[in-house]
Parts: structure tokens; sequence; C-alpha cells
């Protein structure tokens, strides 16, 4: 079985990752401070409390002194109104830091995910990633929150009670020190299994989001083949197993609280059995006794949430690494440190120069590959599936670099050119349209503020968009679900034609743009992409052949390789490939004619 790496717990401490996170906490050092010191604050008017009733005790109750009884109750009142205080500063500064480190965080990660190359999101599920921008970071804020910074406060917690116990009476401390080998075993069974049972839980979290993910969004799929039965069952084995190894985790709790309670319970009476017996005897007062009872129901608490802490620090160490491991990812298209600078209007002269390519080392998708296309030409490239024809358009934008040759515009190697002002050139229609919640409007401009209202509404009519936006009760501003799912298709590739419109490019690129637009449509559409490609250079790869039919120029690829190009009339002269592909796709035609 493959275990994903969010399924490994990794190391309980890690001080190289410490030691990086902490770099997080510079920005807010000053609010750690505060907090720090409030921690330090609060636990001495706790350490404060006890020592108080001892002299109320002692001095003034034993001694009938009123007056004095008023005055240290007094101070008690102001003792618990400054801890109220301290605990408050304490509690917010820290859940303030630890939600700006959390908004820092998802930033950082979300501006590298915006700059790695499309070859790192072939390898990695989005649910993966979702789960770094997510889930992990939620894990750290709860340790900057919760756990790195109130550690201290336990530890200071603990040596200031055993400090105050030892000063006040070296022989009820070593009685109540006497429980600590008991306490120290239970912490130490508690973390071992409770350090197993989280890890199993995270394994099988992980297994229920993939499992959702994965058929959640396939659940046509699984509607159609009728698949809901196996579908429930293999879900609710996997869901099964993660609550059971939820209740393991509980039964440890269960233990180990309750266990501590009555260790420190044992602890109390023998301090009642030997300090009661020294009190009857003179050499002990009653409000030292009294005073030892209650540091020691506090001496078990910090420990109790020192454990606690274990597994949260636990938790940011495995998930910090996750984060860290793709904060690390090296970005590899990047900009070159001096970009060759255009003057003027980019003519749109595309050149492929003797081009490989391969997704996966020494498996080319493309075998030297040359081409021109002068500005303003209109050329079309087909060929069979697997051919390489998307990635001629992949290459040609960058989203990956050549593995060999070179690929220049208006003679400059891309790769020389910054790399937005090389796609603002561009606008892209691809078979598979992306919409994004919004409005139509929105989806049209995509937050591009230099476009009008009115050009917005020309480029939807140009491609004859308006047809079906028009009868919608908000017109352009009617509301876009997730992934366009209240649009068809071919609605969804129409607005595509209007978003590419809008941006005025200098290059269009269309990535099989017509294929999930029926006959009528496709026609309407036909007339408005003769205003789109009106002086501007044009690429489209095409399943349909009726739809380059006009182009300047065809390309056709075989297995990597151009080994036709020439004009629609040229090639099907030649009887090669092309025309073979006209005639399959022709008798297609026909027979679905005949059917009809």
């Amino acid at each position: 079985m493959t275990i994903h790496d969010e399924e490994v717990l990794g190391k309980a401490y890690d001080a190289r990752l410490m030691r990086r996170l902490l770099t997080y906490l510079q920005p807010y050092r000053v609010s750690v401070v505060i907090a720090l010191l409030a921690i330090i604050g609060h636990s001495v008017l706790q350490l404060a409390q006890p020592y108080l009733l001892k002299l109320a005790i002692d001095q003034y109750i034993a001694a009938g002194d009123m007056a004095g009884l008023n005055r240290i109750a007094l101070v008690f009142l102001f003792v618990l109104i400054g801890a109220f205080i301290l605990e408050y500063v304490r509690t917010y500064t820290l859940q303030l830091t630890g939600q700006r480190i959390m908004f820092d965080l998802r930033m950082e990660i979300y501006s590298h995910l915006q700059r790695l190359d499309m070859r790192f999101y072939d390898r990695n599920p989005v649910g993966r990633l979702m789960t770094r921008v997510t889930t992990d970071v939620d894990v750290l804020n709860d340790m900057f929150a919760s756990g790195i910074v109130t550690v201290f406060g336990d530890i200071f917690m603990l040596v200031g009670i055993m400090t105050v116990l030892v000063s006040m009476d070296w022989r009820l401390a070593f009685i109540a020190f006497s429980v600590l080998p008991l306490i120290i075993f239970i912490t130490q069974w508690f973390r071992r299994n409770v350090r197993e049972t989280y890890r199993e839980v995270r394994l099988w979290i992980a297994r229920i989001n993939a499992f959702l993910q994965e058929h959640i969004s396939g659940m046509a799929t699984v509607q159609l083949f009728r698949r809901e039965a196996l579908s429930y069952g293999r879900f609710e084995d996997i869901n099964r197993t993660h609550r059971d190894s939820n209740i393991a985790g509980i039964v440890y709790y269960a233990v180990f609280y309750p266990t501590i309670e009555i260790i420190g319970a044992l602890a109390a009476s023998l301090i009642i059995w030997y300090g009661g017996g020294w009190v009857l005897q003179d050499s002990l007062t009653l409000g030292v006794l009294v005073a030892f009872l209650l540091y020691a129901q506090r001496f078990f608490r910090p420990i109790s949430d020192m454990s606690e802490k274990f597994n949260l620090l636990q938790a940011a160490m495995a998930s910090s690494e996750r984060i860290f491991t793709l904060l690390d990812t090296p970005v590899l298209l990047k900009n070159p440190r001096n970009p060759v600078s255009r003057s003027g209007q980019a003519l749109g002269r595309i050149e492929f120069d003797r081009v490989w390519f391969a997704y996966a080392e020494n498996d080319f998708v493309l075998r030297d590959v040359s081409f021109e296309v002068a500005p303003g030409e209109r050329i079309g490239i087909v060929g069979a599936t697997g051919a390489g024809k998307t990635t001629i358009i992949n290459l040609l934008m960058r989203f990956y670099d050549v593995t060999r040759g070179r690929i220049c515009l208006d003679g400059v190697d891309i790769r020389e050119l910054d790399l937005g002002g090389l796609r603002r050139l561009f606008s892209l229609v691809l078979q598979d349209v992306h919409l994004f919640s919004g409005s139509i409007a929105s989806n049209i401009r995509l937050g591009e503020q230099g476009i009008s209202d009115a050009a917005v509404e020309q480029a939807a009519a140009s491609v004859h968009a308006d047809k079906f936006i028009a009868p919608l009760p908000g017109g352009f501003s009617s509301v876009v679900a997730e992934r366009g799912a209240n649009f068809s298709v071919g609605q969804k590739q129409i607005l595509s034609f209007a978003r590419a419109l809008a941006f005025d490019p200098r290059i269009l690129v269309l990535d099989e743009a017509t294929s999930s637009v029926d006959t009528e449509t496709e026609l309407l559409i036909q007339d408005g992409l003769q205003v789109l490609m009106a002086g501007r250079t044009t690429i489209a790869i095409a399943h349909r052949l009726s739809t380059i039919q006009k182009m300047d120029k065809i390309l056709v690829l075989h297995k990597g390789q151009i080994r036709e190009r020439g004009t629609h009339q040229n090639l099907l002269t030649q009887r090669g490939i092309y025309h073979r592909l006209y005639q399959l796709q022709y008798k297609d035609q026909e027979l679905t004619a005949g059917l009809e």
C-alpha cells in the first residue's frame, strides 16, 4: 500500500522546522512579548492565591484579626481581577497573532502556487494542495495560538510551584513529589499510544478526503453506472475505520485524565495524612497545609496541559514539513533577470525552430518541429489524438519550456521575454472552458478594469452570446454557478469567445474551440470569429476540419512531427494524412445525415 506524504506523521520535534516556523513570529514579536509577560504575570498571580490563603489562616484567622483578614481578602480580590485581565490579554493576543500568521502563510502558499508551472500540477492532485492551504495551516495556527508560547507558562508554573513548596516545608514537598514517578509513567504511556492513534486518524481522514473528492467530482458516472451502493459501501468502510481510530484515541484520553486526577488525589491524601499529623503535633501550621493542598491541585494541571501540547506540537511538525516542502518546490519557469524590452506594438510573428519536447524524460511528444507564422496569418493544426497539437499551444504560451530548440516571438526567444508580458499578447479559447463563480460580466473581463461594460457587451454580441444572455433576469449581472454549472457546454464556449475578444489580443489561440458547439451555433460563431481573427495572428487546433478550411495554412501533425503543410485544397490533392482525415470525417457526416 502506498502511503501518501500527508499520511506520514514525522518526528515529534524537529529543531530545523521549529526555527523556520519561529520566523513567522518575527513581524509580531511585540505581541508575543506582551503575551509572554501576560502569561508570566498570570502564573505569578496564580501562585499568589494559595499563599494569600496561608497568610489569612495563619496570621489573621488564628489571631482573630478581622481588619487584617479584610485587607488580605481585598488583596485576594485584586489578584483574581488581575489574573482575569492577564488571561484575557494572553488569550486575545495569542489568538490574534495566530490568525495573522495563518493569513500570512496562506497568502505565501497561494502566491507560490500561482508561480509554479503546469508540470507541477500534472503531478500533484488538487485535493492534496487544498489540504496544504487549509487543514495544515489551521494546525499551525493552533500551535502558535495555544502551544508554542503558552508552554512557557506551564513550565513557569511548575517551577514556581516546586520552588514555593520546597521553601514552605521541604518535608511536605518531598511527599507531594513522591507521586512524580507515577506521573512520568502514565504521561509516557499516554504520549506513546496517542501518537500512534493520531497517526491512524490522520491517515484515514486523508483517505476520506481523497475518496470524497474523487466520487463527488465523478457523481454523474457513479449514478449513470448505478454504483451508488458500491460507492456507499466503500465510504462506509473508510469512515468506520476512521471512527474506530478516533475511539481508540478517546479511550487513551479517558484513561489519562482520570488517572492524573487520581494521582493528584493520592498526593493530596498523603499531604493530609502526614501534614495533618504534623499540624496536630504543632510542627506545621494549618495555613501551610491548606496552601500545600491548593498548590498540589495546580501542580498536576500544567502536566496534563503539556501532554496535550505534545500532540499539538507533533501535528504542527508534520504539517509544517508538508507546507515547507511545497514552499521549497522550485519555480522552474522564471522571468529572465534582464528581460528583452520591446518597443512599439508586437507584430505577432511566431517561429518554432527545431523544437523537441517531452513531458517525461526522453518520451518526446514533439520531435524537431519547425514552422513560422507571419503577422496576421491564420494557421490550423490538425492531427490524431496524441499527435502533439495542444503541446504546441502549451509551449507557445510558456506553460512548459522546450526540451530542445527555441520558440521566437518577433525574432526574440520567448524565454528572454517577461512572462506576464508574453502571455498578455495571447487570448486562449480551450475545449474545456473554465468559468468562475460570479457574474457573466466578471467572467468575460476577468477582473480587468480597463474593459468597460460597453466593451463586454460588444464582445458578447460579436459572438452572438447576447442571444442567451439577454433573456436572463439579470442579463450580464446574472450569477454564474461554480464551474459554470448553470450553463450548457456550448454556452460556456461562446462565453469564452466573448472573453477572448474583450481582451483584444495580438495573437489568438483556439484549441478545439468549437468541438462542443452544435452546427447551427458553430455557423453563428464563425461569423464572430471572422471579426475576432481580423488583423490578428491566429493558431487554431481543430477536430472539425470545416473550421479551418479557410485558414492561410494548415499543419498536419503525426506522432509529434509535421508531416504535411499547405492550404486545404493543396493538402487534399496530396492525398496524404489530411486527405484521409477529411474522408473519414466526411463519411461520418454522411452517416449522421443518413441516420437523421
